[in-house]
């Protein structure tokens, strides 16, 4: 299992909310492209949302992304945060982004997601970010009537690379990410998942490493905190 550290952007800098919070974020660094060039040392891929963008319906960080990308180079990296159209996804794959991840666009523009699947086979990572069961939507302020399991068989004919899989409840609260729920993901999905939400010890990256289909995990508060090393982290996901 892979680790992908993780850059929450809001107002330029590097953040984390509690459980999708908006009101509830910490600062942690306000060079969030220093960050990235210290996780560069340490692995080769990360995963990075523009919040103002994933609120807003569109990107709103852009030259914030573009500089990220470029200080990881020529590592990979994810980004979400606002893609609602094939304008948006394209433009973070110029500024250098490898993946682009989708949410809101999932639910509410299910074509276009298979579209833009079709187009750039292995780019686009759905994110299923859960509230009870069901897909949360719009910065993760309003929650859909379909369950994350649903929504991945409804794309399950389209060549997807991943699917980032969060528990709201869990995001950002260090207690755990909620492996049970993303086993039972996992063992529907056919495409590989992105465990998010929850991370705050090695022993949940060990619990996460087991379940089979789980190609990465996504880390962010616990390496900014100190409670992980991102290399310890690393360790433990093998």
């Amino acid at each position: 299992m892979r680790i992908l550290p993780a850059i929450d952007l809001l107002d330029g800098k590097a953040v984390r909310l509690h459980q999708g919070r908006y009101e509830d974020a910490t600062v942690y660094d306000d060079d969030p492209v220093a960050v990235a060039t210290r996780f560069r040392t340490t692995v080769d891929a990360m995963h990075v949302v523009d919040l103002e963008g994933a609120k807003a319906g569109t990107p709103v960080q852009r030259e914030r992304v573009r500089a990220i990308v470029e200080a990881f180079a020529p590592g990979m990296v994810q980004v979400g945060g606002g893609v609602r159209s094939r304008e948006a996804l394209e433009a973070y794959l110029a500024l250098g982004a490898t993946r682009v991840v989708l949410g809101t666009a999932a639910v509410k523009n299910t074509e276009l997601v298979r579209e833009l699947a079709r187009a750039y086979p292995g780019v686009v990572v759905l994110a299923v970010d859960a509230k009870n069961g069901f897909v949360a939507t719009d910065g993760w302020t309003e929650v859909s009537a379909i369950t994350a399991i649903d929504l991945v068989r409804a794309l399950a004919d389209v060549p997807i690379g991943a699917v980032l899989y969060t528990d709201v409840a869990r995001d950002g609260t260090g207690t755990g990410p909620n492996v049970e729920a993303t086993r039972a993901l996992a063992e529907s999905s056919p495409f590989p998942v992105i465990a998010s939400g929850g991370v705050g010890t090695l022993a949940h990256l060990k619990a996460l490493a087991t379940v089979a289909n789980v190609e990465s995990a996504v880390v962010g508060r616990a390496l900014y905190d100190g409670s992980l090393t991102l290399a310890d982290a690393v360790a433990a996901a093998r």
